[in-house]
């Protein structure tokens, strides 16, 4: 890796930290909790969730009491049915992915987290003949986009999950959600969310039906929030990218600073 790009790894890498690990990443939030460095979140629809800006000098020791200590908050809470603890690998955290497993923690496939200029993302992408992109806010479409994004996952369509991001909405908080159709269907889609008193924003959330991908779709769905984050004042996007996302990501300029594992518990 040349020096040139050391150097922007680190400077984004520190930006992250410095202005994401903060409130910033828990938009839409019930509560929030901390119990030493960690950060204890509440979202509707029975969801924890577990993050830091950092552990500190924690020993292994530290780490081993930590992990109990939290889940133990949420298993005292009969309305939460599922905790994400959310890991990244340049943490300084010994022995935590024993702990976790140790106390029912299941970890997911690593995703990459990948940061880059707002404008790499902002381009004309051609779209198939009959494919529209469009921003949606009415209480059907969201439904629809979030029954969508819950079956590209392998997952039973969730009334709570459209609801979280109809209450999200009601907030007015910034957050947007995009999509594109074909054959008046919805065939990906994406969330864009603005960091308050920060440089970034982040695309969430990104997924396409299996038979559309590779035609460009969600290369528009994604150029069509940079292009709203820039509106908004802002200069640079952040996402956790899978297999699939992550090489679009990478043809517009944006770095791999790190990696992030979620770690699930299930009540």
């Amino acid at each position: 890796m040349a020096d040139d790009e050391v150097n922007t790894r680190a400077r984004l890498l520190a930006a992250y930290d410095a202005q994401l690990r903060t409130d910033a990443e828990t938009p839409g939030a019930i509560d929030v909790t901390r119990l030493g460095p960690l950060r204890l979140v509440t979202f509707p629809g029975g969801r924890g969730f577990i993050t830091y800006r950092d552990l500190g000098e924690a020993n292994s020791e530290a780490v081993q009491r930590l992990v109990p200590e939290a889940l133990s908050y949420f298993e005292s809470a009969p309305r939460i049915e599922r905790v994400e603890w959310k890991t990244r690998a340049h943490d300084h955290a010994p022995g935590l992915h024993e702990a976790l497993v140790a106390n029912g923690f299941i970890p997911d496939d690593p995703e990459s987290i990948m940061i880059g200029e707002a404008v790499a993302l902002a381009i004309d992408v051609p779209l198939p003949l009959g494919v529209t992109v469009r921003r949606v806010t009415e209480e059907p479409d969201v439904r629809a986009m979030s029954g969508m994004q819950d079956e590209v996952f392998g997952d039973p369509v969730s009334e709570d999950a459209a609801n979280a991001l109809l209450a999200r909405l009601s907030l007015a908080d910034g957050m947007e959600l995009w999509v594109g159709e074909a054959e008046g269907q919805i065939v990906t889609a994406g969330r864009l969310e603005p960091v308050a008193r920060s440089d970034f924003a982040g695309i969430w959330g990104g997924a396409t039906r299996a038979d559309w991908r590779g035609r460009g779709i969600y290369r528009a769905v994604t150029a069509a929030r940079a292009r709203s984050a820039i509106a908004g004042g802002k200069t640079l996007i952040h996402s956790d990218s899978t297999a699939y996302s992550r090489p679009i990501l990478e043809r517009s300029g944006f770095i791999a600073v790190s990696t992030t594992t979620p770690y699930h518990w299930k009540r």
